[in-house]
Protein backbone atom coordinates (compact mmCIF):
# COMPACT_ATOMS: atom_id res chain seq x y z
CA UNK A 1 0.00 0.00 0.00
CA UNK A 2 1.53 3.51 -1.32
CA UNK A 3 0.37 6.68 1.26
CA UNK A 4 -0.50 10.01 -0.25
CA UNK A 5 -0.15 13.16 1.45
CA UNK A 6 -2.54 15.55 -0.33
CA UNK A 7 -2.86 19.80 1.22
CA UNK A 8 -5.46 21.34 -0.10
CA UNK A 9 -7.29 24.89 0.66
CA UNK A 10 -10.26 26.50 -0.51
CA UNK A 11 -10.22 29.62 -3.37
CA UNK A 12 -9.98 32.20 -0.35
CA UNK A 13 -7.36 30.36 1.68
CA UNK A 14 -9.22 30.25 4.58
CA UNK A 15 -10.07 26.58 4.43
CA UNK A 16 -6.46 24.37 4.61
CA UNK A 17 -6.07 20.73 4.97
CA UNK A 18 -4.09 17.49 5.14
CA UNK A 19 -5.11 14.51 3.88
CA UNK A 20 -3.28 11.11 4.02
CA UNK A 21 -3.94 7.65 2.84
CA UNK A 22 -4.51 5.27 -0.07
CA UNK A 23 -5.86 6.73 -3.30
CA UNK A 24 -8.44 5.05 -4.36
CA UNK A 25 -10.29 6.36 -7.39
CA UNK A 26 -10.20 9.89 -9.83
CA UNK A 27 -13.15 10.23 -11.43
CA UNK A 28 -14.53 13.27 -13.73
CA UNK A 29 -18.17 13.04 -13.04
CA UNK A 30 -20.68 14.09 -15.47
CA UNK A 31 -23.95 13.90 -13.57
CA UNK A 32 -26.17 16.73 -13.22
CA UNK A 33 -25.28 17.64 -9.26
CA UNK A 34 -22.07 17.77 -10.11
CA UNK A 35 -22.39 20.31 -12.68
CA UNK A 36 -24.37 21.87 -10.74
CA UNK A 37 -22.29 21.78 -7.47
CA UNK A 38 -19.23 22.82 -9.43
CA UNK A 39 -21.05 25.57 -12.55
CA UNK A 40 -19.14 23.28 -15.18
CA UNK A 41 -19.63 20.13 -17.19
CA UNK A 42 -17.95 17.85 -14.56
CA UNK A 43 -16.51 17.77 -11.17
CA UNK A 44 -13.09 15.82 -10.39
CA UNK A 45 -13.12 14.08 -7.18
CA UNK A 46 -10.51 12.23 -5.64
CA UNK A 47 -11.00 9.35 -3.47
CA UNK A 48 -8.57 8.44 -0.82
CA UNK A 49 -8.76 5.79 1.97
CA UNK A 50 -7.53 7.26 5.21
CA UNK A 51 -7.65 10.53 7.26
CA UNK A 52 -7.87 14.19 6.39
CA UNK A 53 -6.27 16.90 9.28
CA UNK A 54 -8.00 20.42 9.50
CA UNK A 55 -4.83 23.05 9.31
CA UNK A 56 -7.21 26.05 9.31
CA UNK A 57 -10.51 27.17 8.86
CA UNK A 58 -12.80 24.28 9.73
CA UNK A 59 -15.34 26.36 11.47
CA UNK A 60 -15.97 27.96 7.97
CA UNK A 61 -16.84 24.37 6.54
CA UNK A 62 -20.69 24.34 5.34
CA UNK A 63 -22.56 21.49 3.73
CA UNK A 64 -25.86 20.99 2.03
CA UNK A 65 -27.18 17.16 1.10
CA UNK A 66 -29.30 16.72 -1.65
CA UNK A 67 -31.82 15.39 0.15
CA UNK A 68 -33.34 12.72 -2.23
CA UNK A 69 -29.84 11.77 -2.99
CA UNK A 70 -28.30 8.53 -0.98
CA UNK A 71 -24.43 9.94 -1.46
CA UNK A 72 -23.84 13.34 -2.43
CA UNK A 73 -23.64 16.38 -0.32
CA UNK A 74 -21.42 19.58 -1.36
CA UNK A 75 -18.97 21.07 1.05
CA UNK A 76 -17.63 23.99 1.03
CA UNK A 77 -16.15 27.28 2.28
CA UNK A 78 -18.81 29.87 3.71
CA UNK A 79 -16.42 33.37 2.78
CA UNK A 80 -15.46 32.00 -0.60
CA UNK A 81 -17.74 28.83 -1.89
CA UNK A 82 -14.86 27.02 -2.48
CA UNK A 83 -15.26 23.22 -2.69
CA UNK A 84 -13.30 21.55 0.02
CA UNK A 85 -13.26 17.72 0.83
CA UNK A 86 -15.56 15.66 3.52
CA UNK A 87 -14.90 12.67 5.32
CA UNK A 88 -16.95 9.63 4.73
CA UNK A 89 -16.76 7.71 8.62
CA UNK A 90 -18.37 4.85 7.73
CA UNK A 91 -16.33 4.18 4.46
CA UNK A 92 -13.24 5.61 6.23
CA UNK A 93 -12.85 7.07 3.17
CA UNK A 94 -12.07 11.28 2.41
CA UNK A 95 -13.70 12.67 -0.79
CA UNK A 96 -11.78 15.21 -1.94
CA UNK A 97 -12.43 17.71 -4.84
CA UNK A 98 -9.19 17.92 -6.68
CA UNK A 99 -9.76 21.34 -7.42
CA UNK A 100 -8.78 22.16 -4.00
CA UNK A 101 -5.57 20.32 -3.86
CA UNK A 102 -2.36 22.32 -3.85
CA UNK A 103 -0.25 19.98 -5.11
CA UNK A 104 -0.49 17.15 -7.83
CA UNK A 105 -1.98 13.88 -7.00
CA UNK A 106 0.01 10.83 -8.34
CA UNK A 107 -2.88 9.28 -9.56
CA UNK A 108 -4.02 10.52 -12.83
CA UNK A 109 -7.83 10.63 -13.65
CA UNK A 110 -9.03 7.32 -14.57
CA UNK A 111 -12.52 7.33 -16.20
CA UNK A 112 -15.43 10.26 -17.32
CA UNK A 113 -18.62 8.82 -15.64
CA UNK A 114 -22.29 9.62 -16.12
CA UNK A 115 -21.72 10.60 -19.17
CA UNK A 116 -25.49 9.59 -20.46
CA UNK A 117 -26.86 12.60 -18.26
CA UNK A 118 -23.47 14.62 -19.41
CA UNK A 119 -24.07 18.04 -21.00
CA UNK A 120 -23.59 18.13 -24.34
CA UNK A 121 -21.05 21.05 -24.65
CA UNK A 122 -18.89 19.24 -21.91
CA UNK A 123 -15.28 18.82 -22.52
CA UNK A 124 -14.52 14.96 -23.22
CA UNK A 125 -17.12 14.99 -25.55
CA UNK A 126 -15.58 17.06 -28.71
CA UNK A 127 -11.86 18.12 -29.15
CA UNK A 128 -11.39 21.53 -28.82
CA UNK A 129 -8.34 23.53 -28.97
CA UNK A 130 -5.94 24.08 -26.11
CA UNK A 131 -4.03 27.89 -25.26
CA UNK A 132 -1.38 28.33 -22.52
CA UNK A 133 -3.54 31.80 -21.20
CA UNK A 134 -6.57 33.42 -21.88
CA UNK A 135 -7.88 33.08 -25.49
CA UNK A 136 -9.89 35.99 -25.65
Amino acid sequence: MTISVLSGSCLCGAVRYQASGELQRFYHCHCSRCRKATGTGHASNLFLKGTIEWESGQDRIKSYKVPDAERFTNTFCETCGGRVPRFIEQYGMVFIPAGSLDVEPELKPQARIFMGSGANWSCGKAELPEFDEYAG
